[in-house]
């Protein structure tokens, strides 16, 4: 079964309706009344990050991720608790002071410190991290409203790419590696846009599965579709370099996941306040498509206005 299926069925009973748990089908908990906002999030070595033999950026791929939960609902991370499961290999004390390092240097860039964890012995590598912030509202999942318009941050697919890089799977120059390698490790968290994106969106989530699979679940409790432009999806210059000289596809980059920008919905009349809010906040934000009714299938469409395929939506949760 997929993630879903499972929450769905043996999980969302035990919410006993509780508002705050938001039916198990958000980024977060938030509890209105004490203005409280949890996210919490496992990752897991060969799924979230390939290896250990970079401790330093694994840890901060890792602590960026969690806070972008918090970043897409508009809500500032106060605090984070970390656990973590491993051996004496893998926190020898040259990791351990590399990953405490870098910690620091993410708290001080992100205003955040630790308040807690557990350690725990085991064959297998895993971190679980629960970020925390105080917040009166949230922007919430499934608030899209037919005719709004769909925005997404930044560029989509470095990270896919950085990741075949580190894999070997494309053959690039030392620069274009570094580059891509970067993103991959180093997110860029729209942190800046915390109090804006209020002001915007009906309805948001960040990518960490893919463009196609995080629209659906933006909008999966509504009868509602969407149609997206691939030609306005944003990608790099680099990547579109990679494009031409390698003849890859746009489509089989943009929707991989692991690139933790700002997917949301907004009316239409507020378009001019995006734009002035991106030029501002010194943040790309692209207009990428539109809600429509269900009566017609979600659809993403090419540049003769075409329907394609996507070979891969994004990441899927299966057990």
């Amino acid at each position: 079964m997929n993630e879903f299926n499972l929450i769905n069925k043996y999980l969302t009973k035990l919410t006993f309706n509780k508002p705050s748990s938001l039916q198990l089908n958000d980024d977060v908990f938030f509890d209105k009344k004490n203005n409280f906002v949890v996210s919490v999030d496992t990752y897991n070595e060969g799924t979230h990050f390939i290896n250990f033999s970079k401790p330093n950026l694994v840890i901060k791929k890792i602590l960026r991720s969690s806070i972008s939960d918090l970043v897409c609902k508009g809500v500032q991370p106060k605090y984070y608790f970390i656990s973590a499961s491993g051996n004496k290999k893998k926190f020898k004390k040259n990791n351990l002071k590399k990953i405490t390092t870098s910690l620091r240097t993410e708290q001080k860039k992100y205003k955040i410190f630790l308040g807690g964890g557990d350690t725990v012995f085991s064959n297998k590598l895993s971190f679980t991290i629960v970020t925390m912030g105080i917040s009166k509202n949230i922007i919430y999942r499934n608030r899209a409203k037919i005719n709004d318009d769909i925005y997404v941050t930044g560029n989509l697919g470095d990270s896919f790419a950085g990741l075949l890089a580190l894999k070997k799977k494309i053959k690039i120059n030392s620069y274009l590696k570094k580059y891509f390698v970067k993103k991959y490790y180093l997110p860029d968290i729209k942190f800046s846009l915390i109090k804006s994106i209020k002001k915007i969106a009906n309805t948001s989530i960040d990518i960490s599965d893919g463009l196609i699979t995080d629209m659906e679940k933006l909008i999966n409790n509504q009868k509602l579709s969407y149609q997206i432009f691939l030609e306005k999806i944003p990608i790099s210059s680099n990547l579109s370099n990679i494009l031409k000289n390698k003849k890859f596809s746009k489509e089989n980059f943009i929707s991989n996941g692991d690139d933790y920008e700002l997917l949301f919905t907004a009316i239409k009349n507020k378009r001019n306040l995006i734009k002035k809010i991106a030029k501002t906040n010194k943040t790309k934000i692209t207009r990428i498509g539109f809600i429509k009714k269900n009566t017609a299938k979600s659809s993403v469409l090419n540049a003769l206005n075409d329907k394609i395929i996507l070979k891969n939506k994004g990441y899927s949760h299966n057990f």
